[in-house]
């Protein structure tokens, strides 16, 4: 499948996912559907506990309260396990969600698989709308955009 261009209504998904807030991990059924009404930043990462991964989604963990502030929502998608995920939110104190996509359907819904890699990092602004507001895909996966790039995208979106 093609990457959803900007402007483009943000591809349909619902995916297993986990949070760990206060110690506690709640697993649950993650729907694109169900975040209509908020900005949703949908970030795709290569794997769990890798050293940018990490870097990655701790610089947005940093800003999620920035983000939530404007009333968005942060989901992070790979193609780990729940158990894997829980193991890596624990490690780098994550309390957003992460879903697992271990078929791969929603990684190749957004056009970012990549052959050998498994998926680019990328990220996506989704309008509250359900359209694609901003995107950024990674070529080889070693950049990813700075929280606050994200953040000045969803700014827009509120303004």
């Amino acid at each position: 499948m093609s990457i959803p261009e900007v402007g483009d209504t943000a591809p349909s998904f619902t995916l297993p996912g986990m949070v760990v807030r206060a110690g506690r991990r709640t697993d649950d059924q993650y729907d694109l559907s169900a975040a209509i009404g908020r900005t949703l930043v949908l970030a795709f990462y290569p794997g769990d506990a890798t050293l940018v991964c990490t870097a990655q989604l701790c610089s947005y963990q940093e800003e999620l309260d920035d983000f939530g502030d404007l009333g968005a929502l942060v989901w992070g998608i790979s193609p780990q396990a729940l158990d894997s995920h829980e193991e890596f939110a624990r490690d780098a104190s994550l309390t957003f969600p992460l879903l697992s996509d271990t078929s791969g359907d929603v990684i190749r819904a957004y056009g970012v698989q990549a052959p050998g890699i498994g998926l680019r990092r990328s990220v996506f602004v989704i309008g509250p709308d359900g359209v694609v507001r901003w995107r950024h895909v990674g070529l080889v996966g070693l950049r990813f955009p700075k929280a606050r790039t994200i953040r000045r995208q969803i700014e827009q979106l509120v303004a």
